[in-house]
C-alpha cells in the first residue's frame, strides 16, 4: 500500500504541475527516520532547481516526473516510490514532521499548484533522480511487467503459467504485472472465484484470461473511486481526501465476516509473509475457479 489505484490517483491529483518550472527543492529537516534519496539532498536540490516538469507519469507503483533543462538538451526523471505510507500532495500534509520533499513551482497556468509535497510517515519510500539508462533499469521491461490497467491473458500466461508459485503470490511479482499489491490481488481472485493457493501451473488459458479481465476491471474501478483508505486511513488523495474503494472490498480485511455472495466466513491466511483473504466456498482450486461469484461492477 499504496498500490496502482492509489498511485494513479496521486498522479492525477498532481498532474496540473506539468509545464511548471521548479524554483527550489526543499528537504525539510526532521528527527524521524530518514528517507532513501539519491543523490543526497544537498546535491539533488540544485540539480532540480530551474528544470521544467514536462510530464507527470506513473510506472507501476512509482510517480515519475519528467524534467527538462531549458538551457540544454538534458532530460532527467525524478522517480518517487511511496511504498507503505508515502503520499504525493498539493494540500497541506497530515503532519509537518513527515514532509520529505517540497517542490516549489512557478506554475505555467492559472490555478495550477505552486508546490507539491512528498510526505512519508514511516520513511520507507524512495526518491531517485535518473537519467535515461537509470529509468530503464528502474522502471523498464526488465524490472516491470505490463501495467495492470492493460494487462492481457496472453501476457499473464506467458509470464506465470509454468510457475509453481501460488497464484496470489505470483500476482504480487511486479516483473509479471506492474501495480498489483496485496489488497487488489485478493479482490481480483475473489471476483474470478480462484483459491489464492492455487499453483499457477494448474491454471488454463481461460483462467488467465479471466484473471486479466478482472485485473483491468477491479483496478479501473478502484482508480475511479480514488483508491482504498484502510486501517488508520493514512492513504489520502493529493487534495487530502480519503479513497472510497474500501467500501467495495469483498474479502480484503474482512476475516470472519460472511461472504457477500454465499454467507461463508471469510478466511485469513498468510502467504509469503503477507495476509491473504478469501472465501473458501466461492474460491476453489478444483476446476481452476470456473464458478461464478457475486457480481461486481457489471462483471461476475
Amino acid at each position: 500500500m499504496p498500490e496502482l489505484p492509489e498511485v494513479e490517483t496521486m498522479r492525477r491529483g498532481i498532474a496540473g504541475v506539468a509545464g511548471a518550472r521548479i524554483i527550489a527543492a526543499e528537504f525539510p529537516r526532521s528527527r524521524v527516520r530518514p528517507l532513501s534519496i539519491q543523490p543526497r539532498p544537498a546535491a539533488l536540490g540544485p540539480r532540480l532547481a530551474g528544470r521544467t516538469i514536462t510530464a507527470v507519469q506513473r510506472r507501476g507503483k512509482r510517480i515519475v516526473l519528467e524534467l527538462e533543462d531549458p538551457t540544454r538538451a538534458d532530460t532527467r526523471w525524478l522517480a518517487i516510490e511511496p511504498r507503505m505510507t508515502g503520499l504525493m500532495l498539493v494540500a497541506d500534509p497530515p503532519s509537518r514532521e513527515h514532509v520529505r520533499l517540497v517542490l516549489h513551482l512557478e506554475p505555467s497556468r492559472r490555478r495550477a499548484p505552486s508546490r507539491i509535497l512528498f510526505w512519508d510517515r514511516r520513511g520507507l519510500g524512495t526518491i531517485r533522480l535518473l537519467d535515461r539508462a537509470g529509468l530503464t533499469a528502474a522502471c523498464g521491461p526488465g524490472k516491470l511487467g505490463p501495467d495492470g490497467l492493460g494487462v492481457t491473458g496472453d501476457e499473464l500466461a506467458a509470464r506465470l503459467k509454468a510457475s509453481r508459485r501460488a497464484v496470489k503470490v505470483a500476482l504480487l511479482d511486479q516483473r509479471a504485472v506492474a501495480g498489483i499489491g496485496n489488497i487488489y490481488a485478493a479482490e481480483i481472485l475473489f471476483r474470478v472465484g480462484i483459491d489464492p493457493r492455487t499453483a499457477c501451473r494448474r491454471l488454463d488459458r481461460e483462467a488467465w484470461e479471466r484473471i486479466a479481465s478482472a485485473t483491468r476491471s477491479v483496478l479501473a474501478e478502484a482508480v475511479r473511486l480514488e483508491g482504498s483508505s484502510i486501517g488508520d486511513e493514512t492513504y489520502r488523495t493529493a487534495d487530502n481526501r480519503t479513497g472510497r474503494f474500501q467500501h467495495e472490498h469483498r474479502v480484503y480485511g474482512l476475516a470472519g465476516r460472511p461472504c457477500a455472495a454465499c454467507g461463508t466466513s471469510i478466511v485469513r491466511i498468510v502467504q509469503g509473509q503477507r495476509a491473504t483473504f478469501f472465501c473458501p466456498r466461492c474460491q476453489t482450486r478444483r476446476g481452476a475457479g470456473r464458478r461464478r461469484v457475486a457480481r461486481f461492477g457489471g462483471m461476475a
